[in-house]
């Protein structure tokens, strides 16, 4: 066959593929025609096929270029990206977010890890002197119990307190941070991590509890540590869902595995983000505030059940479609 007979026998799909992206131009993804876009990409394909001969051919220059223009212009639109929309991501991060999180194994990994070894290091560290001291060291040890030796004193607070908030702001992201990067190596690094701050945090909490400081302790720790504590093994079990999926790849590449589950890893890690920041303010203006403890006390409270509403209420609640969920 001719040139100029191909030409002319392809030219009507080329103008309709023309009318397809002034189609997908003015459309929003969410109003698509299934059956248009599924023409629009056998057309796609078939003008890659015909730019292809062109070239082997050596078709009129002028045909060449509309060729590489038509076939640029499809590309672009088949690989577009969709844009931000706050209505979609609020609805992930209240519907697939928790559920999610929920049933993926690292999370329980990671809550049963922490969890058994902060209690064991809280009960040793406030049953054995020795333990505390070989855990976190005298020094330290000392430096705690003068930190909380007096009440809180709201005054002395209230000009560092944007201060503090900043400062833990940091000191929390750092953990996390920590905690998230660590799954890069296989997951184990998550683990050590975590292992590290609950054994250290536990020995603290247990040598605070027994020593004569232990009200002012209790009194400023309450309000934050639900938040933080929580958010310690959100990001722990992020960086080993990023760390498992190297090992386990379900059959994809190594590369491909970790981009196919390292949005799942975000999300944990925002989740974390997210009750880090809450952490950082109760810490930084409540904790130390002169509020009677009922109320601090009332603020752990209310945080613990805004969490297991978010985990286990929402989580629960929208459990169809857990196949979706990492393995």
């Amino acid at each position: 066959m001719k040139i100029a007979d191909v030409i002319k026998q392809r030219t009507p799909d080329w103008h309709q593929l023309e009318l397809d992206l002034s189609w997908l131009r003015q459309t929003s993804r969410s109003k698509l025609d299934p059956s248009r876009v599924a023409a629009f990409a056998r057309r796609y394909r078939a003008v890659c096929s015909d730019l292809a001969l062109a070239q082997s051919q050596r078709f009129p220059p002028v045909t060449m270029r509309y060729l590489h223009q038509l076939v640029a212009e499809a590309h672009t639109q088949f690989y577009r990206s969709e844009s931000f929309q706050i209505r979609r991501w609020l609805a992930s991060l209240f519907t697939d977010v928790p559920r999610r999180i929920l049933f993926d194994p690292c999370t329980w990994i990671a809550f049963f890890l922490f969890w058994g070894l902060f209690l064991g290091s809280l009960i040793a560290g406030a049953i054995r002197p020795e333990f505390a001291s070989e855990i976190a060291g005298e020094p330290t040890l000392t430096q705690f119990e003068a930190m909380y030796a007096h009440p809180m004193d709201e005054a002395s607070h209230a000009e560092t307190q944007t201060l503090m908030t900043g400062f833990y702001l940091f000191n929390n992201a750092g953990i996390g941070l920590k905690c998230f990067a660590g799954g890069i190596f296989l997951g184990v690094g998550s683990l050590m991590v975590l292992a590290f701050n609950a054994i250290f945090l536990g020995t603290i909490f247990g040598h605070m509890f027994s020593s004569p400081s232990s009200g002012n302790f209790i009194t400023f720790v309450t309000a934050h540590g639900p938040f933080e504590l929580t958010a310690v093994v959100l990001s722990a079990a992020a960086g080993l869902r990023l760390g498992w999926s190297i090992l386990d790849t379900g059959g994809w590449s190594r590369a491909e595995s970790l981009r196919r589950i390292g949005p799942r890893a975000l999300e944990m890690a925002g989740v974390a983000t997210i009750l880090f920041l809450l952490a950082a303010y109760i810490e930084g203006f409540i904790s130390p505030s002169s509020l009677p403890y009922r109320l601090k006390f009332a603020v752990a409270l209310l945080s613990t059940l805004l969490m297991a509403g978010y985990f286990f209420g929402l989580g629960y609640f929208y459990r169809r479609g857990i196949s979706d969920a990492p393995g």
